[in-house]
């Protein structure tokens, strides 16, 4: 008895045509890579760029693949050090922790990987990994650990400050009465350091844990509502230019809240420019932009991020010792500012699940919010 074919576990097997699966394009595949790649002749000429290499260096590949390498980089830049290893030894060889800048972009912390190419002698393949992106999450942890000290700071001086406080005031005002005029004069300054002391109490309470209702919001009458409070207040005479994106759908968060934010980075970048002495811009930009997701702590969901609001000035930018501690409570270079502007910026953008990006230098300092938007059916994107 002739046995039965077995069953294939996966099914009928295909039959062979003897025609192998067509492979895509070698450049193809370097247009789909989500990192900065280009290609370098042995002369030091670009040959290739792909779309990521376009927007990290801020120019079309049609202007690069015109230039050498010291279009946008210095001709003492370690990257040539690179190159000439790579040609030299034949190996990849790596470096990490450089810095890529010019008037067009500027990156810091990048790792350029370079491989020889055996079939072209002298041409090399530069790898770039930017990891701007893994500081914004290394700052959005610190930006949580800031605000959950602070938020505890809070309820210790609500708790602790105000009940005594009330009586240090009231027991103020009772000896206003019955007190002769000189006397009076200190009873007056008691009472008003004791309100000083509750406004400051008071500011501290907005870091606390309170819950507050999201909703979807248009940031865009967001953005237009704070730029008529600041052309009218904080950045009076400084041109606001918009470039926004018409499409965007609605974020999911808390009207007031952002209004906040956006008015105090509007209202530093205001003082940033004034303290110069010379003229200025603030530019409010708007995009959309795929692939930042932060993982939900405690859940196996990850959080997507794709609305992008920037708020840019032509300011001095930060002094590179305190950039590392923008957003920590207290911190200021203000003569009168009082440090909590900024951490409760990033306490709020921490509470709609966003991250607060900073990129700095002299003459261009932008701070970008990266939000979470709403689906149809209501809620944020997972």
């Amino acid at each position: 008895m002739s046995r039965p074919p077995k069953a294939s576990p996966s099914g009928p097997r295909r039959a062979l045509s003897g025609a192998k699966e067509r492979l895509p394009d070698s450049t193809l595949l370097l247009e789909t890579l989500p990192t900065p790649v280009l290609l370098i002749g042995a002369h030091d000429d670009i040959l290739f760029v792909n779309s990521e290499a376009e927007s990290f260096f801020a120019r079309s590949r049609t202007l690069l693949t015109r230039e050498t390498l010291q279009a946008v980089a210095a001709a003492d830049h370690p990257v040539f050090l690179l190159l000439q290893q790579v040609r030299q030894t034949g190996n990849t060889v790596t470096e990490h922790g450089i810095n890529l800048s010019s008037p067009r972009f500027h990156h810091d912390g990048v790792t350029v990987q370079g491989s020889a190419i055996a079939e072209f002698p002298g041409q090399v393949l530069l790898l770039i990994q930017d990891g701007s992106s893994t500081k914004v999450l290394d700052r959005q942890l610190a930006f949580r650990s800031a605000a959950r000290s602070v938020s505890g700071m809070a309820a210790i001086l609500a708790h602790e400050i105000k009940n005594p406080l009330s009586g240090i005031r009231g027991a103020a005002q009772l000896l206003e009465g019955s007190v002769n005029v000189n006397d009076r004069e200190l009873a007056v300054l008691i009472r008003d350091e004791a309100d000083r002391i509750r406004a400051l109490v008071d500011r501290m309470e907005m870091f606390s844990e309170k819950p507050e209702g999201r909703r979807p919001v248009n940031i865009h009458r967001v953005l237009e509502h704070v730029r008529t409070l600041a052309e009218n207040g904080v950045a009076k005479g400084i041109p606001i230019v918009e470039r926004y994106d018409p499409s965007l759908p609605p974020v999911w968060g808390n009207r007031d809240e952002l209004v906040q934010v956006l008015l105090n980075l509007i209202k530093n970048a205001a003082e940033a420019i004034q303290g110069t002495g010379e003229p200025g811009t603030i530019t409010l930009i708007t995009a959309y932009k795929q692939g930042l997701r932060l993982a939900v702590p405690g859940t196996e969901r990850r959080r997507h991020l794709p609305l992008v609001v920037t708020v840019r000035d032509s300011g001095p930018g930060f002094a590179e010792a305190i950039r590392p501690h923008l957003f920590e409570p207290f911190l200021t270079t203000k003569t009168a500012g009082s440090g909590l502007g900024l951490a409760l910026a990033g306490k709020i953008i921490n509470d709609h699940d966003g991250v607060i990006e900073v990129e700095s230098r002299p003459g261009c300092t932008e701070i970008r919010l990266h939000l979470p938007v709403v689906v149809e059916e209501g809620g944020a994107v997972p």
